[in-house]
């Protein structure tokens, strides 16, 4: 896998603006934008008693090291209004780091590559237009066969929604 790339996603207010405002903090924050997916309507995922999210998929080029990152991340969910209430809850913004180049870790705060890649439809389809063919460093996959694969059936629309990036 060559690069970094972040999920995001919101389910709470104005969610193309949580996502416009959390990308353009991520970048004020000395991160690159190298590339970004289409936006996707996504059903809920875990607890689907929630209004429906939007999310994409970014890459990005950093110096910080994928701790730093991490927190970089959190700071931004805040700064944004994400409360961390309830696993798999609504929320104004999430940012999951998905892959950060080849590297594996399992830490209690950060596991990379991110878990449940293979599982997650609204994940993989935005991660294929950008990423299509990179590998998964452990389960040695591309990601379009890692959708081929994925069991995930949560409706995942593609939106023609223009972020201004």
């Amino acid at each position: 896998m060559k690069g970094i790339f972040l999920l995001l996603g919101s389910n709470m207010g104005d969610k193309q603006l949580n996502i416009q405002n959390a990308i353009q903090s991520l970048v004020d924050a000395d991160l690159v934008l190298v590339d970004y997916s289409s936006v996707y309507e996504t059903a809920p995922w875990g607890n689907e008693n929630q209004d429906w999210f939007l999310n994409l998929v970014i890459r990005i080029d950093t110096m910080l090291a994928p701790n730093d990152l991490l927190k970089r991340c959190q700071e931004v969910e805040k700064d944004l209004g994400r409360e961390r209430i309830e696993k798999w809850g609504a929320r104004i913004i999430d940012i999951d780091i998905l892959y950060y180049d080849n590297l594996e870790e399992n830490k209690p705060d950060l596991t990379l590559p991110h878990p449940a890649i293979a599982q997650r439809r609204f994940t993989l389809l935005p991660l294929i237009e950008i990423a299509a063919n990179e590998t998964h460093p452990t389960l040695l996959k591309t990601q379009s066969q890692l959708l081929t694969a994925c069991t995930d059936e949560l409706t995942c629309n593609k939106l023609d929604l223009d972020l201004g990036l």
